[in-house]
């Protein structure tokens, strides 16, 4: 019976020797030391958002098709524009910083005339059709600019005032 037990003993162990001998990985641990990049790092591709993004080649969906701008602001309009925009934009937009929408402070510089005022008139079928009114709606958390179903006379007024913008 003693021989019996220490051959099963013998057995025991080496079947636990056997099934050990695996490598434990080696959990890497933080440190406050800089390493040097691997050729394995990946390299983060910079985009700028679509608020800052220049695009002064589309002209949107809408009505407007074509718009010069005269070299002079009218500041009749201007002003006219600027009472639209209080009662109508300011729930949604700062003239000068980002709120649920986009400042439209320096518009013109990023977009065209034509591409402004069709997103004033026609912003359902702009977000649903433009890819950079597709862009921003996702910029801004998804929330779509409402149509408060603005005359083109009024839009035109809005976008005077935001030539006034600085």
């Amino acid at each position: 019976m003693k021989k019996a037990l220490k051959i099963l003993t013998i057995l025991f162990i080496s079947l636990l020797v056997s099934c050990g001998g695996k490598e434990e990985k080696k959990k890497e641990k933080f440190s406050y030391e800089k390493t040097a990049p691997t050729e394995q790092t990946v390299t983060k591709i910079e985009s700028v958002p679509a608020s800052k993004r220049i695009d002064l080649t589309s002209k949107g969906i809408g009505p407007i098709k074509e718009l010069v701008l005269p070299a002079e602001i009218d500041q009749t309009m201007a002003t006219h524009g600027e009472d639209v925009y209080k009662k109508m934009c300011t729930a949604c937009h700062r003239p000068d910083k980002k709120f649920i929408g986009p400042a439209p402070s320096g518009i013109l510089e990023r977009r065209t005339p034509e591409w402004v005022m069709n997103m004033i008139l026609n912003p359902d079928e702009m977000v649903q059709k433009d890819l950079l009114a597709k862009e921003l709606l996702i910029e801004f958390n998804g929330s779509p600019m409402a149509n408060q179903g603005l005359t083109q006379e009024d839009a035109r007024a809005v976008l005077e005032y935001f030539r006034t913008l600085k």
